[in-house]
């Protein structure tokens, strides 16, 4: 089993930045894709951005070029960088990794909250 250990979620005014974090550990496993997701109430679950192991990223249209994903893969890690942020970037983020083991198997992280106040 792996487990995906989120933090860094917060309450921040507009136009302020935080970073998210999310680490995996587990029995032996190797990360393929990492990814933000993001859900607001009433709303479908949505990718924000996504770091292959070779290093390849994508972003949603909405937050390119102001959040930025990125991974550690010595520490089975990876982050999200949220700058610029916008009431509308308000929902709970979850960590996502795409593993191998026998099979490749997706996990997903507990979420964590970010509000953007106005």
């Amino acid at each position: 089993q792996v487990q995906l250990v989120e933090s860094g979620g917060g309450l921040v005014q507009a136009g302020g930045s935080l970073r998210l974090s999310c680490a995996a550990s587990g029995s032996p496993f190797s990360l393929n894709t990492m990814a933000w997701y993001r859900q607001a109430p009433g709303k479908q679950r949505e990718l924000v951005a996504a770091a292959a192991s070779g290093g390849t990223t994508n972003y949603a249209d909405t937050v390119k070029g102001r959040f930025t994903i990125s991974r550690d893969n010595a520490k089975n890690t990876v982050y999200l960088q949220m700058s610029s942020l916008k009431a509308e970037d308000t929902a709970v983020y979850y960590c996502y990794a795409a593993v191998v083991r026998s099979r490749l198997e997706s996990y997903w992280g507990q979420g964590t909250q970010v509000t953007v106040s106005s």
